[in-house]
């Protein structure tokens, strides 16, 4: 991988992680029209890797809410009087995590090898285009964060399992989970990002340690180190955005690109311009 490539791939990766239109599933389309092979291990934990960059963004951006539910959540381990929702939250954040740890590990070959796909891209971006409407349509959106609880973080969790499919997206699966939930948009949107956090730097960590090697014979470090602190950089700015358009609109307002977005795809793969894996 040349860094004009990596330069790409990050921005790519710092616009779509937060966004309800699946960053997993725009980057192996752009890494397959890049001419990369997207089902080789060094791509595929290149991809896990440069979403900590994203994250990054995400602990950068909310560093005094995490510090604070930390902070109570350790007192609170100890003093049953400081046991008030920043405690609770962090058991939220734990329980919800759960979930996708054991998914993630029990299908790691599958998640890096079959469902790296685009014929699954396609399917997944314009089914889950149904779910986020349903969401919208179906969620009372009438709780605030302050209301959550632990089957909320569980919900959430499970549904940020099913975002192992490229074209699902964690964002807006996670989301799509609270809105069920009756949560509003603002408070299933930072339920998301917090879920995120532990995720996303437990699986780009683990690919950047037993993938090592498939970094370094077929992608290359520089590369990867450029791409994550790109992504870093867009990310920030996302989170941002995105944060604001919730607080006025719909997560249906991403459904007419991500099914744009999977018919050209699907253009693409039936007129042989690209293929599949």
């Amino acid at each position: 991988m040349n860094l004009l490539q990596a330069l790409i791939l990050g921005i790519v990766e710092g616009i779509t992680e937060f966004l309800p239109v699946s960053s997993t599933g725009h980057l192996t389309i752009v890494e397959k029209l890049l001419g990369l092979q997207i089902d080789d291990q060094g791509v595929t934990a290149f991809t896990a890797i440069i979403q900590v960059g994203a994250i990054l963004a995400a602990i950068i951006y909310f560093w005094k809410d995490i510090v604070r539910i930390v902070v109570a959540w350790a007192r609170g381990l100890f003093n049953r009087d400081a046991r008030g929702h920043d405690y609770r939250m962090g058991w939220y954040v734990i329980i919800g995590s759960i979930p996708i740890a054991i998914v993630g590990l029990v299908a790691k070959d599958l998640i890096s090898g079959g469902l790296r796909n685009l014929w699954v891209v396609v399917a997944a971006l314009i089914l889950w285009s149904i779910v986020m409407w349903a969401a919208e349509r179906v969620g009372k959106q009438d709780r605030h964060e302050e209301s959550t609880t632990v089957l909320d973080a569980v919900a959430i969790g499970v549904f940020q399992v099913i975002a192992l499919i490229p074209g699902v997206s964690r964002s807006g699966a996670t989301i799509s989970a609270g809105l069920f939930r009756g949560l509003d948009r603002v408070a299933a949107t930072r339920l998301s990002f917090f879920l995120a956090i532990p995720a996303l730097v437990a699986a780009g960590g683990y690919e950047g340690i037993t993938q090592a090697s498939a970094i370094s014979s077929s992608v290359g470090w520089l590369p990867t180190i450029v791409a994550t602190i790109v992504s870093l950089i867009v990310a920030y700015v996302s989170i941002a955005w995105l944060l604001r358009l919730v607080t006025k609109h719909p997560i249906t307002v991403f459904i007419w690109y991500r099914i744009g977005l999977a018919v050209v795809v699907a253009i693409l793969l039936l007129t042989g311009v690209i293929t599949a894996t």
